[in-house]
């Protein structure tokens, strides 16, 4: 199939489960080597779950099926521009290239842009509405590193006992 032919794919997912479900209009395809090894929707008004976007789901259940977090050899096709949670993921699982049928500018015309978000991601950390706060664990020993997670590359420093903690 052709990268036009995923492309219909993920927007017929995604009208279909519009028009029979009532679900958001977002449908994802994830291919390897030509072939689909995911598919889904946007089930976050069934799910109650803020995080349930086709994208996400589509490369869930992926990694799910391939045994591994590299989506590196694999395709997203979505019917819409990822969010930045999306890309993020999209990021995160190493894939190469996602191609999408619906901009953000279209997104935005039928009320499900996400422009509101970018937006604040730009912003400095402290002129978000979003609060993030850092606070220490206290005592020291709840930031012991767990056995087998010393060789994984993180910021580690000795306390007064010789142990590496988690800083």
């Amino acid at each position: 199939m052709s990268h036009q032919a995923f492309i219909e794919q993920a927007v017929r997912l995604a009208y279909e489960h519009t028009v029979f479900r009532g679900g958001k209009p977002f449908g994802a395809v994830l291919v390897r080597e030509g072939q689909v090894i995911a598919t889904a929707v946007n089930e976050v008004l069934t799910s109650h779950d803020p995080t349930d976007h086709a994208e996400m789901r589509a490369i869930r259940d992926a990694c799910r099926q391939l045994g591994t977090p590299d989506l590196s050899g694999c395709v997203l096709y979505a019917s819409g521009e990822p969010c930045p949670m999306c890309l993020s993921a999209a990021y995160l699982a190493k894939l190469p290239v996602i191609y999408y049928a619906y901009g953000q500018a279209d997104a935005e015309v039928a009320g499900l842009g996400m422009s509101w978000l970018y937006k604040q991601l730009a912003l400095p950390a402290e002129a978000r509405t979003l609060r993030i706060v850092a606070q220490r664990a206290t005592p020291k020993r709840t930031r012991r590193i767990p056995p087998g997670c010393a060789a994984r590359p993180t910021r580690t420093a000795d306390n007064d006992k010789g142990e590496q903690i988690w800083m």
